[in-house]
């Protein structure tokens, strides 16, 4: 994939009303040497801990086979043979779409017994060519395999039937939303906001399933997955003082000339960036309520400053456990500019600030570079993003 394109992948999920796990699994690899992504959904039979159970082994075996290359086939017999066998049925099952995407961009989507995947391109749903293959001893078991060439604008979008299904046998939608429902929304949804992200996009689809439920409670698993190719979306992050005071000009002009958003962590850090470059850093109210977190400041372009070391380790916190915080304080501002950012750079200041070695602070606070360190892991293994630490 060239450089100037970005694979954004994400999804939005909701327990079947009343449980406490989700029975589909979405899992995703980011094999930087050969430049591919893989994502997998899986929907487990039944609900609950059964349902997880055999949907998380399902996109585990799933993904693992596939960054192997190893024939789709007999992949799907070996995860079918594998699969605990349910009590009640009596069969081991779940379903899977598998999405594979090459630096080339190319594309390989397979494809068990879920809703078939949508590709939007251009503001219309493309119509996709499909082969059909059987598995040995499940022959009721029909595989699609799509081989499709992805352009930058395109949009892939895949479901668990909980989306699909949602609102089945009620007066209004006796045979469910379907997929035409999906698809129909989702274009409405594109043609308002041509840039929506596949975050955004995944949660709409997600909230509008939800309202054709009755009573909006969702009767079943639902998961609403979106790969979006795009421009990248960039994002600088300051934060401590340069190791050599008298690179605090360069250090700033830095910040100054990068293209994209631009955030600062830490007073000292805005200090130097507001002295060299005449800014003037002014107090804001917005994103206070964090509790133990000072409120953001403004300073003119940049989009974001906050406190440096309380607010980065709560950042990583919040990224580590992928909770949507219900909060608003200036580290769940830094959690959605970072989640809705591609590529994300820290410049990171070596200068060693006393404060941080204060006995009193909290024992899980960590020097500024090691938490910068945990920031880029979670970043890169969980939302596949591509990050850059420079130390200064």
């Amino acid at each position: 994939m060239s450089d100037d394109v970005f694979v954004e992948v994400d999804a939005a999920q909701r327990n079947r009303y009343g449980e406490d796990i989700c029975g589909d699994a979405f899992k995703t690899l980011r094999l930087a040497d050969e430049g591919r992504i893989i994502a997998v959904l899986s929907d487990g039979l039944g609900h609950g801990v059964k349902a997880s159970i055999l949907s998380l082994m399902t996109a585990t075996m799933a993904l693992k086979y596939t960054a192997n290359d190893m024939d789709i086939v007999r992949a799907a017999s070996v995860i079918m043979d594998a699969l605990p066998v349910c009590q009640v049925r009596k069969i081991s099952y779940a379903t899977f779409t598998v999405v594979d995407i090459q630096s080339t961009g190319g594309a390989r989507v397979i494809e068990m017994d879920n809703p078939p995947v949508t590709l939007v391109r251009d503001g219309a749903v493309v119509n996709l060519e499909f082969e059909e293959v059987s598995t040995p001893r499940y022959d009721e078991r029909m595989i699609r395999v799509y081989d499709v060439k992805l352009r930058p604008g395109d949009r892939l979008i895949f479901t668990s039937d909980g989306i699909t299904q949602a609102g089945l046998g009620s007066e209004r939608l006796r045979l469910g939303w379907r997929i035409k429902g999906c698809r129909d929304y989702v274009l409405e949804q594109v043609a308002a906001d041509p840039n929506i992200s596949a975050r955004a996009l995944s949660q709409k689809i997600l909230g509008m399933a939800l309202r054709q439920e009755p009573f909006q409670r969702a009767y079943d698993d639902m998961t609403a997955a979106v790969i979006y190719l795009r421009r990248p979306r960039r994002v600088l992050v300051l934060t401590g003082p340069p190791y050599a005071a008298g690179r605090d000009k360069e250090f700033a002009e830095t910040l100054a000339d990068f293209d994209g958003r631009k955030v600062i962590c830490g007073g000292t850090t805005a200090n130097i960036v507001g002295r060299e470059l005449g800014r003037t850093i002014r107090d804001s109210l917005m994103g206070a309520g964090g509790g133990d977190l000072p409120p953001a400041a403004e300073m003119e372009g940049v989009d974001l400053v906050t406190e440096g070391i309380l607010t980065l380790t709560r950042v990583a916190q919040l990224l580590e456990n992928d909770e949507p915080p219900r909060e608003k304080n200036p580290a769940t501002e830094l959690y959605d500019i970072l989640r809705d950012s591609d590529s994300i750079e820290f410049l990171v200041g070596a200068r060693i600030n006393e404060a941080h070695q204060d006995p009193n602070l909290p024992i899980d606070l960590e020097i500024r570079r090691n938490i910068i360190k945990r920031i880029c892991h979670v970043l890169e293994e969980k939302y596949l993003k591509e990050t850059k630490m420079q130390f200064f």
